[in-house]
């Protein structure tokens, strides 16, 4: 089984893996204590946290060990807000951050940045959305879904000027290396870089206003209440140091790897959108998108051919959204696949994925057929009745039809599903169609394409 979703989870590094086991049998007491078992553990959550500092570049006094990387997160919004609460409660997020920024910045007035169709944003616009009463802004370092590295520094020196702090999701890059520029707060989690799950770090830099929120706790200086999950820091701190001394060779072998995805993937299956910044990314992570495919069904015939990866398509998600990534960059999110490779993934596997993965994709078409649109032509207009049929369905019945409309005529194609908003304008934007707009209709949307050529 090649285990290609490491954005989500990377596997439990071998430095992990012994420093865990070792600290089973030397790390249980209470690091809190004076007697000699109470020492030994405090020695080793001392040195953990001297070590885990030294790879985000902070001090060992500015780092909290959290129980996750989202608890890290909400603590550290609410923290930075309820420290800067005479300044305002109003909070700059990007479209395109983890959902555990998005879900703590519900609680908040919120202003949300828009990205390019590379999936980056823009440094201005975190400028034009400051206001005086602004508290807090966040960015995530490289995007968890499609790769694409943000401008961090210059963010961050934008906000400094403006005397904002800005709070860094640095989950997916930390494991690569330290988040330049002058950044106030830092999160991230242990297990995105292959050291166990239930370890978060949260950076608050000093001078940086911050109140811890919740009830008073004497442990990690009050940020974070509860017993330390000692194993496991020492683990997180250990893997940590263990993959940065690998990062540099390891990104050079990676980028060559997702680079002959991103080159052959569009010549081995047609009508494929592969999306995110071609050069400034995270060496491991490639996403692509295919028209006409159900994203749960392209992930299961990926699976039973010895594949595990991951898809944003909203056909693999309960509520039948697109995923907001996706969303916000204005690209296709159906049959949409994303790529990571751990680290030490070979070439061979690549390879045999690349020739696995266009049979896969046809599999998964003609499953889906050619089904047979209800239309009704009007003149120059065509009219497709897609209300009740889920991604990929309306594009596909759209794909049929545009050729019966002469040039300059015009498709209506009525859909219910959420997923057509995104996905018939990137359609579109892929044949070379020109996407009018939408429009009200009873039970759902009517979308208008106009036929180009």
């Amino acid at each position: 089984m090649s285990y290609f979703d490491a954005a989500s989870s990377a596997p439990l590094h071998p430095v992990a893996r012994q420093a865990l086991l070792a600290s089973l049998d030397e790390g249980w007491a209470d690091p809190s204590r004076l007697y000699r078992e109470g020492r030994r553990a405090r020695l080793l959550l001392d040195a953990a946290r001297e070590a885990a500092a030294e790879a985000v570049g902070c001090r060992p006094d500015e780092l909290t060990f959290t129980s996750s990387g989202t608890r890290a997160v909400h603590d550290g919004i609410a923290g930075a807000l309820a420290g800067r609460r005479r300044v305002g409660r109003h909070l700059i997020v990007s479209a395109v951050e983890h959902s555990s920024v998005l879900h703590s910045a519900e609680l908040f007035e919120v202003t949300e940045v828009p990205v390019s169709r590379t999936g980056a944003v823009s440094p201005q616009s975190y400028v034009d959305a400051l206001r005086p009463e602004t508290a807090l802004a966040c960015l995530q370092s490289a995007n968890h879904e499609v790769g694409t590295v943000q401008p961090v520094a210059e963010v961050a020196a934008m906000c400094r000027q403006a005397g904002v702090p800005l709070l860094v999701d640095a989950a997916q890059s930390l494991g690569w290396g330290p988040v330049e520029g002058e950044w106030s707060l830092l999160t991230a989690s242990a297990h995105k870089w292959g050291g166990p799950s239930g370890v978060g770090l949260l950076a608050v830099r000093k001078g940086v206003r911050f109140s811890p929120q919740g009830p008073v706790d004497e442990r990690e200086s009050g940020r974070a209440p509860g017993f330390e999950n000692l194993p496991a820091i020492v683990a997180a701190a250990a893997s940590l140091r263990a993959v940065r001394a690998e990062a540099a060779q390891e990104a050079v072998r990676l980028r060559e790897l997702t680079a002959r995805i991103r080159a052959r993937v569009p010549r081995l299956v047609p009508d494929v959108d592969v999306v995110g910044d071609p050069e400034k990314r995270l060496p491991g992570i490639v996403t692509f998108s295919c028209l006409y495919v159900d994203g749960e069904t392209l992930l299961h015939e990926l699976d039973r051919e010895g594949f595990s990866v991951s898809s944003g398509s909203s056909c693999t998600s309960s509520t039948l959204t697109p995923s907001h990534v996706l969303k916000a960059m204005g690209v296709l999110s159906e049959g949409n696949v994303r790529v990571s490779l751990p680290f030490g993934a070979v070439s061979e596997e690549v390879d045999r994925f690349l020739e696995v993965l266009p049979g896969a994709v046809a599999a998964v078409r003609e499953k889906l057929g050619a089904p047979t649109p209800s239309a009704v032509v009007r003149e120059d207009s065509l009219v497709v009745d897609a209300l009740g049929k889920r991604c990929p369905i309306p594009v596909i019945e759209l794909a049929k039809v545009i050729g019966d409309v002469p040039v300059g005529g015009t498709v209506r194609v009525l859909s219910d599903d959420e997923a057509a908003r995104l996905d018939i304008p990137a359609w579109c934007e892929m044949r070379e169609q020109e996407y009018v707009g939408e429009e009200p209709a009873e039970n759902g949307t009517a979308y208008v394409i106009r036929r180009i050529s």
